[in-house]
């Protein structure tokens, strides 16, 4: 037996320990951090944890992709704040399918979705006629399907880790409990604006 094969037989197992032991490491100060960043965002927008009164009237959905934040609007007052991850090519307006973008401009919540390929969604109404027209001139399909949705199905409990990043094919990410309350909150009809 050469001393490379007899050197490396007694520590395989040492090896995957040490490993184990890193990955779980780094897998535990990335849900730490996240944790930290969602309590911090909860506390500077005022959210603190409060579930949202069932008498408060959602009238609004802001979006800001820049700061990958979602609001929920009485009026003019922000009820509650979220965390989003947008398309995996978030800078711009959607121009076409398939762009991975997510939409800048003017739009409805036109219906919900509880049969998603997502945890739960709401359908913006994008494409609107002046996205369609744009569109029909570039020769291009606008492409659809834009929603607010929670996290893949079967994969919710990895939100610590996708909500770090731009994962969707144009669509606004939150985590499934968030999209619970948003569902609960937001009523067909309600108007969503999404800005850079």
């Amino acid at each position: 037996m050469s001393f490379f094969s007899l050197h490396f037989s007694k520590k395989p197992r040492r090896l995957f320990v040490v490993i184990g032991l890193g990955l779980t490491t780094i897998m535990s100060t990335s849900a730490i951090g996240y944790v930290k960043t969602a309590s911090s965002d909860a506390k500077s927008t005022g959210n603190n944890g409060q579930p949202i009164s069932s008498t408060v009237v959602i009238d609004k959905v802001f979006v800001d992709k820049s700061d990958r934040i979602l609001q929920l609007l009485s009026g003019d007052k922000v009820i509650k704040s979220y965390r989003i991850a947008l398309g995996d090519s978030p800078v711009g307006h959607k121009q076409q399918q398939g762009d991975e973008r997510t939409p800048v401009g003017a739009y409805i919540l036109d219906y919900k979705n509880e049969n998603s390929i997502a945890h739960r969604s709401i359908h913006i109404s994008y494409p609107n006629a002046a996205d369609k027209a744009r569109a029909r001139s570039r020769g291009v399909h606008p492409g659809g399907d834009i929603m607010i949705h929670g996290q893949m199905n079967g994969f919710g409990h990895l939100a610590w880790i996708n909500q770090q990043r731009d994962w969707t094919d144009g669509c606004i990410a939150v985590t499934d409990n968030e999209m619970d309350e948003i569902m609960a909150a937001v009523k067909v009809g309600t108007s969503i604006e999404i800005v850079e």
